[in-house]
C-alpha cells in the first residue's frame, strides 16, 4: 500500500509530494499566475482542467515520446495521517481529478517552447528586430500570422516570481551543460532530442486540436531524464494509466543518438514531464474567428492577461484580486478547451474522474 513520506514543495500551481515508493505525487491546485505572479483569486477547477488535459495527452503522445505518469487514481494513495502541507489542497477526496502520479526525473532546466504562430514575445521581437529567440523571419509579418514552419524556441526555467530567459539554441546547450546534474559531455545531445521531440508533439497536437477548430498557437514543455524511459519497446503499447482507454501512437522512426557513457542512448532515457498542452501552458485560438493582424479571442489565461494589462499594477506580486465576471470567464474557456478537444464532458469528468463522452 502506498503511503506519503513528505512535502515536498509548491509551485505556482501544483503541489508536490513524494511518495515512500520513491514516485512524485502531483496535485493540481486552482490557483492562477500571470506574468511569473500567482494572483490571489482562484479559478474553480482550474487543475482539474489541467490535468484532464495532460492526462488525455500524455496517453495521446506516448507514441512520440513517453512520460511521467503512472497513476491518477487517489484511492490508491491510502495515506497513514495528515503530514505538512496536506491542507493545501484539503480532504483527499477533494483531490479527485486533480492528482497525477508520477515517475521521478532529473528535470532539464529549459522550458521547451514551440511556436506556429506569431504572438507574444515572439511578436515583440519580431517588430523590433525581424526575429524570433535570434531565428530570422520573412519580412512582412502580421501579429498572429501562421509561421511558415514551426519555430523550437527554447527558454530559460525561472524560479518563482522571476521571468523565463529567451534563449537561442546554442545558449540553450550552454546551460544545460552548466547545470550540475547533467554531463557537459551530453548537453548538445538532450538539446537536439528536446528540440526534434518537441517539435513533433507540437505538430501532432496541432493536428488534433484543429479537428476540434482550435488553432494551438504556441506552447511549452518540460522533459527529464527517467531510467524507466524507453522509446525502443513494442510500438502501440501502453503507457500511463490503462485506464483512459484512448489509442496509442506509435512514434515515427529515428536515427540512432550518442548515448550516456554507459552504453543507454540519451534519446530513451529523455521523458516529459509536468504538464502537457494545457491552457496554462498554451495559447489556444478559436479557429472560427482567427484574423491575423490583430491579438485573437482564445481559451487559455490569455483573457487574464488581457485585464490585467487594464489595471495600475506593476507585474510584482501581490496580484490584484479578478473580478467575478472575470474569474468565470476564465472558467468557462478552460472548460471549452477540455471539451473541445477530447471531445469528453467536463460534467462526466467532475463526476467520475474519467474522460469520455
Amino acid at each position: 500500500m502506498l503511503t506519503a513520506d513528505h512535502f515536498l514543495r509548491s509551485g505556482k500551481v501544483r503541489d508536490l509530494y513524494t511518495l515512500a515508493d520513491g514516485r512524485l505525487l502531483l496535485v493540481a491546485s486552482d490557483r492562477i499566475s500571470a506574468f511569473d505572479v500567482v494572483l490571489p483569486t482562484e479559478i474553480p477547477d482550474k487543475g482539474r482542467v489541467l490535468t484532464g488535459l495532460s492526462r488525455f495527452w500524455f496517453a495521446e503522445t506516448a507514441g512520440i515520446v513517453p512520460n511521467h505518469l503512472r497513476a491518477t487514481d487517489v484511492g490508491i494513495l491510502a495515506m497513514a495521517e495528515p503530514l505538512p502541507g496536506w491542507a493545501k489542497i484539503g480532504p483527499h477526496d477533494k483531490w479527485r481529478g486533480r492528482v497525477m502520479i508520477c515517475q521521478n526525473a532529473t528535470v532539464v532546466p529549459i522550458e521547451a517552447v514551440v511556436r506556429g504562430y506569431l504572438a507574444g514575445s515572439g511578436w515583440r521581437e519580431y517588430r523590433e528586430h525581424g526575429t524570433v529567440c535570434g531565428i530570422p523571419l520573412p519580412e512582412g509579418l502580421r501579429e498572429s500570422d501562421r509561421l511558415p514552419e514551426p519555430i523550437f524556441t527554447p527558454a530559460t526555467k525561472a524560479e518563482q516570481g522571476e521571468h523565463d530567459e529567451n534563449i537561442d539554441f546554442d545558449q540553450m546547450i550552454e546551460h544545460i551543460g552548466r547545470d550540475a546534474a547533467f554531463d557537459p559531455d551530453n548537453a548538445a545531445a538532450i538539446a537536439e532530442v528536446i528540440r526534434d521531440r518537441s517539435i513533433a508533439l507540437y505538430r501532432y497536437a496541432a493536428a488534433i486540436a484543429a479537428r476540434a477548430g482550435i488553432l494551438l498557437a504556441d506552447t511549452k514543455f518540460e522533459f527529464g531524464l527517467g531510467m524507466e524511459a524507453d522509446l525502443d519497446g513494442e510500438p502501440g503499447r501502453a503507457v500511463g494509466p490503462a485506464a483512459e482507454q484512448i489509442e496509442r501512437r506509435t512514434r515515427p522512426s529515428t536515427g540512432r543518438r550518442p548515448d550516456d557513457g554507459n552504453g543507454k542512448p540519451i534519446e530513451d532515457q529523455l521523458i516529459l514531464v509536468d504538464e502537457a498542452l494545457t491552457p496554462d501552458s498554451s495559447r489556444f485560438w478559436d479557429a472560427a474567428t482567427y484574423e491575423p493582424g490583430r491579438p485573437q479571442a482564445s481559451f487559455d489565461k490569455q483573457f487574464v492577461r488581457d485585464w490585467l494589462e487594464t489595471q495600475p499594477w506593476d507585474k510584482t506580486a501581490p496580484g490584484p484580486e479578478l473580478p467575478d465576471d472575470v474569474a468565470a470567464g476564465t472558467r468557462a474557456r478552460y472548460i471549452e478547451a477540455f471539451e473541445r478537444i477530447t471531445g469528453a464532458s467536463f460534467d462526466r469528468y467532475l463526476a467520475q474522474d474519467v474522460i469520455a463522452r
